[in-house]
């Protein structure tokens, strides 16, 4: 085994994106309108009080819009919205065309057929390098049981794969 302590950041953005993780767009109602991002830093943070907490980017232009509104929706993905990850990325688009949502309790853009959606209340930021840290206090929360989740694993979509044949594979 070769080890390196290569931490340029071509190196770490690979070694991390190892690591699967989800995909949300992260809503919210504006003066100006619905905004949104795609955050594919997002996690539960604590049950008692319940938390979850996600990281915007610090060149994010929409993340500031949706802290000043102080209260925005985590929708959570599935497969089939694999399109919506890319356009909600994009910087300078209308995020919003062509996209069905419906108002959370809170007022904010809930993704049509989204997995789940959590909606939350700015609870605190914290520096987090070329990221903001945010915790979001948990207000409001639904999940589909019907659907697959989107995943993002070496730079690219990924989804399950039905674990039959593994399991079978280990007898």
């Amino acid at each position: 085994m070769t080890v390196t302590s290569d931490l340029a950041p071509r190196r770490l953005r690979d070694i991390f994106g190892t690591f699967a993780s989800g995909l949300t767009v992260v809503t919210g109602s504006t003066p100006d309108g619905p905004a949104g991002f795609t955050c594919q830093s997002f996690a539960a943070l604590s049950l008692d009080p319940p938390l979850v907490t996600f990281s915007p980017s610090r060149t994010s232009t929409t993340w500031p819009v949706l802290r000043k509104a102080g209260s925005f929706t985590i929708n959570i993905l599935p497969a089939e919205h694999r399109h919506l990850a890319g356009q909600f990325a994009r910087s300078g688009a209308d995020k919003f065309a062509g996209v069905e949502h419906s108002s959370s309790p809170l007022g904010n853009p809930v993704l049509d057929n989204a997995l789940a959606w959590i909606d939350c209340d700015l609870h605190a930021e914290y520096d987090g390098g070329d990221h903001t840290i945010v915790v979001a206090a948990v207000r409001h929360l639904h999940a589909r049981q019907d659907a697959e989740p989107l995943l993002f694993f070496r730079g690219a979509y990924a989804g399950l794969e039905p674990l039959g044949h593994l399991l079978e594979a280990a007898r």
